[in-house]
């Protein structure tokens, strides 16, 4: 494994409420590598997006979070707010003001980053429309969002986290809301982007099928946890958690004939022990510790 862009150890989000705190989250450990795509996989509900809105600082006023370390290039990190992070999420349109042009929502994110004029900004917002493949971009900077389909609002989005310049870029669900061509066009362009800007890339996900050709490394989250991780090959090929096993399996019989049941319903225990496969592969189970 690279060197860590992001290291986050035993991170727990609560949400409070007036019948008592809830832990949404529990003992997570998080590690990014330079450069690397990870995927976190799991069924709706698993703390996937809670975890990397954690991560960013984004969560709700009734949710907070705790960690033992928040390591960035290997220094502690006290503000979240300043670190080079974007954030891509699964509905454009619930991101984007529609009453504001696409040129309007870029000019404000370059000026936020960068003192400049809006002339100068509105150059660099064509040049970043035009890399992330929407054609007539000067045109398009004069529409509105509505005006665009799915997968044109969706790379705008994208065009918007690189004009902030991060160094990690997190992906949310970034295909849910778009068909299987265009998904595949996304997906596609965020793995050509990373690759270009060596960006570190977290990708969320429920589908198995999406990490496959896009990630380095995946972890499988459920009911709040980390239940395992390690490579993409190790998580395919090898896979020891019954609920990865079940996850994969709804994976690959989902495009055949007969109808697949996902039906893992298992309550973890309080305690989970981490088994060691290798270096980077472990899983996390009730019982004794080995």
């Amino acid at each position: 494994m690279k060197e860590p862009l992001l290291t986050v150890k035993n991170l727990n989000v609560f949400f409070h409420r007036k019948q008592g705190d809830q832990q949404l989250l529990k003992e997570i450990d998080l590690v990014i590598p330079k450069g690397q795509v990870v995927g976190i996989v799991g069924e709706s509900g698993s703390g996937k997006s809670m975890t990397m809105k954690s991560v960013m600082g984004i969560l709700p006023e009734n949710i907070s979070d705790s960690f033992d370390s928040f390591v960035f290039e290997g220094q502690p990190v006290v503000d979240r707010s300043k670190l080079p992070l974007a954030m891509i999420f699964q509905d454009p349109m619930t991101s984007l003001n529609p009453l504001r042009t696409i040129g309007y929502h870029l000019i404000e994110v370059i000026r936020r980053h960068q003192k400049m004029s809006k002339k100068a900004a509105q150059t660099i917002a064509i040049a970043e429309l035009n890399k992330v493949g929407i054609p007539l971009p000067e045109q398009r900077m004069k529409q509105y969002p509505h005006e665009l389909s799915g997968g044109m609002r969706q790379r705008v989005m994208i065009a918007m986290a690189l004009l902030a310049q991060p160094k990690l870029l997190i992906a949310d669900e970034p295909t849910t809301a778009l068909d299987v061509t265009i998904q595949a066009q996304i997906l596609a362009l965020i793995k050509q982007l990373q690759r270009a800007e060596n960006l570190s890339v977290v990708l969320v996900t429920h589908d198995f099928g999406v990490v496959a050709g896009m990630c380095d490394f995946i972890k499988v989250m459920y009911q709040g946890r980390v239940v395992e991780e390690g490579t993409t090959e190790e998580i395919f090929y090898q896979p020891q958690h019954l609920y990865t096993k079940q996850l994969l399996e709804a994976a690959h019989l989902g495009d055949k004939e007969e109808t697949v049941v996902f039906d893992y319903q298992e309550e973890l225990p309080d305690v989970l022990h981490v088994r060691e496969i290798s270096e980077t592969h472990r899983v996390w189970e009730g019982g004794a510790s080995n």
